[in-house]
């Protein structure tokens, strides 16, 4: 993993609010402190911002503003990660486990699975 997302998680991790982040010091621990929903919305905008500047890209070939609002994607991405005690290494492995696999054919995996698992049989009442 990139040394800088190693070192970015750790201070991300830091920041939580029960490994003594606070929240009056720290925006990220201000983040924490306000739940999954602020995360979640602040990637939605975060998201928006990035697809705004790619479509302005496409248009006056300025790519700094893609960029910046990626990075500023990344970021909050982290942040949602490291909510969920997951690692910028979990996301890799996942990534590593679909190498040399045909999107097409791991959403289909994936849709098999989900239906096999809504068509098993729930426990007698």
């Amino acid at each position: 993993m990139s040394e800088t997302l190693k070192r970015l998680a750790e201070i991300i991790e830091s920041r939580k609010l029960v490994n003594g982040g606070d929240p009056e010091k720290s925006y990220v621990a201000r983040l924490f402190s306000k739940g999954d929903d602020a995360i979640l919305k602040k990637i939605g905008e975060e998201a928006t911002e990035t697809v705004m500047a790619a479509k302005d890209a496409r248009v006056d070939g300025d790519k700094s503003h893609v960029l910046y609002e990626c990075a500023d994607l990344w970021f909050h991405s982290l942040i949602m990660l490291a909510q969920f005690d997951l690692t910028p290494q979990d996301v890799l492995n996942e990534l590593a486990r679909r190498e040399g696999l045909s999107g097409i054919e791991e959403k289909a995996n994936r849709k098999l699975v989900a239906r096999e698992a809504d068509e098993k049989p729930g426990p007698k009442e």
